[in-house]
C-alpha cells in the first residue's frame, strides 16, 4: 500500500509494560549504507494488519509500528525477526502507553509519526535501504524519555564483553553490577567509551551486523566527554540504545527538543555507512516531512577557528560549544590548532578549549542561520594550563582525566573490585620514577584514605610556605581530600559542585574539574633535608555507605608549587 495521506490511530490501549566503531575504524570495512541495500521482489510501500503498520524498505528490512502506543514490534531483516526479548517491544523509555500514530508515504520515504502528550517520535523508512531513520522530540519534563533501546532477541549475538552479563553472575552493587565466578565484574554501564568516542554501537554475528548510530547528541547533556550506557548483553536478550538525557554522574541540566536522527542499521556483517555517521549525515529528504523541531542544513551555522596557540602539543585538543539548548563539539587539528563545527542551530554559545577534558580558555560565540562565524587564532594564557605553572614535584600531568594514575584505564568498563585491579592501597614516594603509576586513579572514605606521599625539601624550599593542589574529575557523596603535612593539617575544605549519582563504580570518573589549594606554612616542614616530609591524603564526608559507595573522588593531578 503506498499513500500520501495520514492515517491516523488512536487507541484505548494502556502501556506495554558490542561492538562499537567510529569513522576511523569503519573506514577499512566494507560499507552497507544508505543506497547499498539489495533489492528484492517485493515493492516498498507499507500496510495495516490491524495491530501494526507494517513498513516494507523494498530491500532486506521489513519493520512493524504498533498503531497502538509507537513500539517497534518488529524487525525482521532477511527473514529474521530481531527484535524483542520478555515480551517486550523496543521503544523509547519503557513504552510510551496509548499514543497517536499515524504513516504517511511521500515519495521515496514512509514516515510513522508518534504523539504522547507533549512527545514527538519518529520513524522513517527510505526505499532500497535496510535502515530506520529516529527522531525524538521531548518538550518538557511532562514526559519520560531519556533513551531508546532497542531490544533485540536471546542468542543472536552472543558476547562476553564488559557490557555484558548473565543471571548466573553474582551481583554486587545494586541491581546491575556483576561478578563472574573468574572475579571479573559486567555491567551496562561498563562502555569504555565517551560520546566522541564512537559513532555506533551494536554487534555483527554470522553475517549480520545490527546497530544502532548515534545522532549529533544536539540536545543531550554532559559534553563531549560524557559516558553513559550504550548495549547490553544477557542470557535473556540484548539492548542498543541511543541516550536522549541519562542522569547518571550528570553534570548539565535536561535540554529539550528535537534529538536525531539515530539510525538503526542492518548490515551483511560489515559496519554501517559512514554517511550515516553524526557529522556526516544529510537528511534534505527529511526538510518537508514536517517533523516537529525540525531545523534544515539552511537554517543553521557553523563556527570556524584559524588556529589555536598556547597548546601542549602532547595532547590532543577538543572544542565545545554550549548553551542551554544545544551542544556541539570537535577535535582541533594537531597541527596548529583550526578547528570547524558546522550544523548549529543558531543562538549563542559558551566556547571552551579543552587539553585533554580540562578546560582552559573559554569564550562567548554567536552563530546565524546560513552564515559561519569565524575566529581568529585564539591564544590560551599560559596560566590558564596549571601544568605551566612551576612545581617542586608533580604527580601526574594536568588533562582532566585520571589517565596514567593506577588502575585509571581499567575502571572505564570495570568495578573497583575486579579481580584486574591492582591494590588500591599502597604509598608513594617522590624520586621513585613509579609516582603516578602507584597513586591509585581513585581514593574512597573507607578504601583507601590516608595515603602517604613522601617527599624531601631542600633547606631553601624547607624554609618558604608552598601551595599543594590536588585536581579532581568528579567525586561519589561529596568525598574530597583534606591533607596533612608531618604534624600539620589543613582546615576540611568545602565540597565542590558534583554529580550525586554514582561514578566511580560504573565507568565514569568524568564530573566537574576542580582543584583543591592548600597553602601550607613553612612551619609545616621537616627541617632535617635527609628525611621525607610526609603528606597523608584523606578522603572526608559526612555522606556515602560503606566500601566502594563510601564517599570517594577521582584524581587528575597532586603537585607542590615552587
Amino acid at each position: 500500500m503506498s499513500e500520501s495521506v495520514d492515517r491516523p490511530t488512536r487507541p484505548t490501549l494502556g502501556r506495554r509494560g558490542f561492538v562499537v566503531g567510529t569513522a576511523a575504524t569503519a573506514a577499512g570495512t566494507a560499507l552497507t549504507g544508505p543506497l547499498a541495500g539489495t533489492a528484492r521482489a517485493a515493492a516498498f510501500g507499507w500496510t495495516d494488519d490491524g495491530t501494526n503498520y507494517v513498513i516494507d524498505t523494498g530491500a532486506n528490512l521489513v519493520f512493524k509500528v504498533r498503531k497502538s502506543n509507537g513500539d517497534l514490534s518488529s524487525l525482521v531483516y532477511r527473514g529474521t525477526e530481531y527484535q524483542g526479548y520478555g515480551g517486550m517491544n523496543s521503544h523509547i523509555e519503557s513504552g510510551l502507553g496509548s499514543s497517536t500514530v499515524t504513516i504517511r508515504q511521500s515519495g521515496s520515504t514512509i514516515l510513522v509519526s508518534v504523539a504522547y502528550g507533549t512527545l514527538r517520535h519518529y520513524y522513517a523508512a527510505r526505499s532500497g535501504e535496510n535502515n530506520i531513520y529516529v527522531w525524538t522530540n521531548k518538550a518538557d519534563t511532562s514526559v519520560s524519555a531519556t533513551r531508546f533501546i532497542l531490544r533485540v532477541k536471546a542468542g543472536l549475538f552472543l558476547n562476553d564483553e564488559p557490557d555484558s552479563y548473565t543471571y548466573t553472575n553474582s551481583t554486587i552493587e545494586a541491581s546491575d553490577v556483576f561478578r563472574k565466578s573468574d572475579g571479573q565484574t559486567r555491567s551496562k554501564h561498563f562502555s569504555k567509551l565517551r560520546v566522541m568516542d564512537y559513532d555506533y554501537v551494536g554487534w555483527s554475528a554470522n553475517g549480520v551486523g545490527l546497530w544502532i548510530v548515534r545522532s549529533n547528541h544536539e540536545k543531550a547533556s554532559g559534553g563531549p566527554f560524557y559516558r553513559s550506557l550504550l548495549r547490553h548483553q544477557s542470557a535473556d536478550g540484548g539492548g542498543l540504545y541511543e541516550i536522549l538525557y541519562y542522569g547518571q554522574n550528570q553534570t548539565e541540566a535536561q535540554r529539550f527538543g528535537l534529538q536525531g536522527p539515530y539510525v538503526i542499521a542492518l548490515t551483511d556483517g560489515g559496519a554501517p555507512s559512514s554517511s550515516l555517521f553524526p557529522g556526516t549525515l544529510t537528511t534534505s529528504w527529511a526538510d518537508s516531512l514536517g517533523i516537529s523541531g525540525y531545523v534544515p542544513a539552511s537554517g543553521r551555522g557553523r563556527v570556524a577557528g584559524v588556529g589555536i596557540t598556547g597548546r601542549n602539543t602532547s595532547y590532543a585538543y577538543t572544542v565545545g560549544l554550549a548553551n542551554s539548548a544545544a551542544q556541539y563539539w570537535g577535535s582541533a587539528r594537531a597541527s596548529d590548532g583550526y578547528f570547524s563545527l558546522s550544523g548549529i542551530l543558531p543562538g549563542t554559545y559558551t566556547l571552551t578549549v579543552f587539553k585533554g577534558e580540562l578546560a582552559v580558555y573559554t569564550t562567548s560565540v554567536s552563530v546565524s542561520a546560513g552564515g559561519t562565524t569565524t575566529l581568529n587564532s585564539i591564544a590560551i594564557p599560559s596560566s590558564n594550563d596549571p601544568s605551566n605553572a612551576g612545581a617542586i614535584w608533580r604527580i601526574n600531568d594536568w588533562n582532566g582525566t585520571p589517565s596514567g594514575f593506577k588502575n585509571a584505564d581499567l575502571m572505564t568498563y570495570a568495578h573497583p573490585s575486579d579481580v584486574r585491579a591492582a591494590s588500591w592501597t599502597g604509598n608513594v614516594v617522590i624520586g621513585s620514577g613509579s609516582e603516578t603509576s602507584a597513586f591509585p586513579c581513585y581514593l574512597w572514605k573507607d578504601v583507601n584514605s590516608g595515603l602517604i606521599v613522601y617527599f624531601r625539601l631542600t633547606a631553601a624550599q624547607a624554609a618558604a610556605a608552598h601551595t599543594l593542589r590536588i585536581g579532581v574529575t568528579t567525586a561519589y557523596a561529596n568525598g574530597r581530600p583534606q591533607i596533612s603535612v608531618n604534624d600539620w593539617t589543613s582546615a576540611i575544605p568545602s565540597p565542590p559542585t558534583q554529580p550525586n549519582t554514582r561514578s566511580l563504580t560504573n565507568g565514569s570518573y568524568r564530573g566537574n574539574n576542580h582543584t583543591f589549594t592548600y597553602s601550607v606554612p613553612a612551619s609545616a616542614w621537616l627541617t632535617d633535608t635527609s628525611q621525607y616530609n610526609l603528606l597523608r591524603i584523606n578522603v572526608v564526608s559526612g555522606s556515602g555507605t560503606t566500601s566502594y559507595l563510601s564517599a570517594g573522588t577521582s584524581i587528575d593531578a597532586i603537585d607542590l608549587l615552587a
